[in-house]
């Protein structure tokens, strides 16, 4: 468990880098995003891993290390929606918006910290390929929650999809990671 906290921190690290150089470049400009439309963002990154993952031609060069990387961050963008709203006009620092990215990492790493405890690092076994399935049903799940505008009668909510979403996506680069070394 221990190797897993330091590389989920290394594959974080990774994540809120690029994340904070975008806020340099473009500012918070995804602040006007509705869910919705993250939703279809990280649904589109799911989509091309699972491309990627079976077609045997690339025609893009950029891999799956990328498009992870871009699941976590607009899970994470979708998690700062949830809690502060949408707006009209970008409204954020990058001091901001970085410290409530650090809080719903700390959030979501707890519940994966949790999860493993109890599952006994399952995930450690599943190949890439399934995590991406379960991004994939996730994000299903979300866009049905969404077009039943958020009630669910025994489910959990829209927020914790993404935290699962972003765990997957944290253990699919640490496989990724591992599979270079």
């Amino acid at each position: 468990m221990q190797d897993t906290s330091k590389q989920y921190d290394a594959v974080i690290d990774t994540c809120k880098s690029l994340f904070v150089k975008k806020m340099s470049d473009y500012g918070s400009a995804w602040r006007i995003l509705r869910l919705p439309s993250l939703t279809d963002q990280i649904f589109i990154k799911a989509q091309r891993i699972r491309g990627l993952q079976q077609n045997d031609v690339q025609k893009v060069d950029e891999g799956q290390e990328s498009e992870f990387i871009g699941i976590i961050n607009y899970c994470i963008m979708a998690l700062i929606q949830l809690e502060k709203g949408v707006v009209e006009q970008p409204d954020m620092s990058t001091k901001v918006a970085t410290e409530l990215y650090e809080k719903h990492v700390a959030i979501t790493k707890k519940l994966m910290e949790d999860k493993n405890h109890d599952y006994g690092e399952a995930w450690r076994d599943m190949r890439v390929s399934s995590l991406t399935d379960l991004i994939l049903q996730k994000l299903l799940r979300v866009k049905q929650i969404e077009d039943n505008q958020g009630k669910t009668l025994v489910s959990e909510g829209i927020d914790a999809n993404y935290q699962d979403m972003i765990n997957y996506a944290v253990f699919a680069m640490i496989h990724l990671n591992e599979d270079k070394a």
